[in-house]
């Protein structure tokens, strides 16, 4: 029989060691699966914060943008929040012009006159402190973002000649174009002098 123990228990130390391998070969597998089950939640969850991360990042750069376009739109109101009553008061300037310009000879010596010319110079220089400048016209080629031509004359072609109402910026920004008359052309000067 001792014989028969020692087949017995080298059986049972195989049976052991197979057992031992087997739940070894089994416990490697299960950490091998649940690295793999970490590793694919730890990619889902990147893939989550870098998603986060570039919303964050654009929400950032919007409000950004909407700071800076805010404090652009408050400069504008600042600058041109006067516009419309600078605007409204460009008639009464040429009201003055008019008036000045027909004074005759014999009244612009008197006081009123004077007065008058007074007051014109101080709305034009209130105007001028506030951005306003008169746009040139006269002898300088027509441009539409300045000028609006309303007649073409005899005279140098695209220039313009004569000027029927003021134009005026407000800074850099139009508010009246000018009324002018565009010369036509000297052809077209010749052809209406032979007809």
């Amino acid at each position: 029989m001792p014989h028969n123990n020692g087949e017995v228990s080298s059986d049972r130390v195989n049976d052991v060691e197979e057992t031992a391998a087997s739940a070894e070969a089994e416990q490697a597998a299960l950490q091998a699966e649940d690295v793999a089950v970490l590793q694919k939640t730890l990619a889902e969850e990147k893939a989550k914060a870098d998603k986060y991360l570039a919303n964050w990042q654009r929400a950032q750069a919007d409000y950004i943008n909407f700071k800076k376009r805010s404090e652009q739109e408050k400069e504008e109101v600042k600058q041109f929040g006067n516009a419309m009553l600078i605007v409204s008061l460009l008639p009464v300037l040429d009201d003055l012009e008019r008036a000045l310009a027909s004074v005759s000879a014999k009244m612009a010596g008197l006081t009123w006159v004077d007065g008058v010319r007074l007051i014109y110079h101080k709305l034009r220089t209130i105007l001028e402190a506030q951005g306003l400048s008169e746009i040139k016209a006269v002898g300088q080629p027509f441009d539409p973002k300045l000028h609006e031509a309303v007649l073409r004359a005899p005279g140098e072609e695209g220039i313009i000649i004569e000027e029927l109402q003021k134009g005026y910026k407000l800074k850099e920004r139009v508010v009246r174009p000018s009324m002018v008359v565009v010369g036509q052309g000297k052809e077209q000067k010749e052809m209406t002098e032979g007809q």
